[in-house]
């Protein structure tokens, strides 16, 4: 009985890490192809825009004018690439969060073997085995108190970085349409 109750635990734990792995890499896969179809989109965007820029800039009728064309497409330049860099940050940090969230549930899990564990081998453990039994749970609390903290700090650093990020890129948009009308 223990034999078969051993192999059907086995095999439900390689199910699980099965699943894991492809959960991971559909995440990774469907990120992957957000970033290209992103690419795509910005590379054609770019192109139009190079076009009709052109055309604007050889239809100026003097150095001024051309100066000026050239000044009022700066703007919508920078604004593109920050939404550009935007939308990067946003597909990187939904896969970070993905892969945060699996391995959450993963080391869950593993918490609740590993105690499931330790409960059985205290109960058929020998008289006077407390202490080490004891010194054992605690360990893992201590571990699951490391993870816990170092999982905050991820999430609070992720918060500030994209708090950052937003700022940064506000002040350049400003910046670029703030130079932009003084060159007018």
């Amino acid at each position: 009985m223990t034999y078969f109750a051993n192999t059907e635990q086995l095999a439900s734990a390689n199910k699980t890490a099965v699943d894991s792995l492809l959960s991971l890499a559909n995440a990774a896969l469907s990120s992957a192809e957000r970033i290209a179809a992103l690419n795509l989109n910005t590379a054609r965007s770019v192109l139009e825009d190079s076009v009709s820029g052109t055309k604007a800039l050889l239809g100026a009728k003097d150095v001024q004018e051309a100066l000026s064309i050239q000044a009022s497409l700066a703007q919508p330049n920078v604004e593109k690439a920050v939404a550009y860099s935007r939308s990067v940050y946003e597909i990187s940090a939904q896969a970070q969060e993905e892969l945060s969230k699996t391995l959450e549930g993963q080391f869950g899990g593993f918490q609740k073997q590993v105690a499931d564990l330790l409960d059985k081998a205290a109960k058929s453990a020998p008289a006077g085995s407390d202490v080490a039994v004891a010194a054992v749970k605690s360990a893992i609390a201590a571990a699951n108190s490391a993870f816990d903290n170092l999982n905050k700090a991820a999430k609070q650093v992720a918060e500030i970085t994209e708090a950052n990020v937003a700022a940064a890129t506000n002040a350049t948009v400003k910046a670029v349409g703030t130079a932009a009308k003084k060159s007018k």
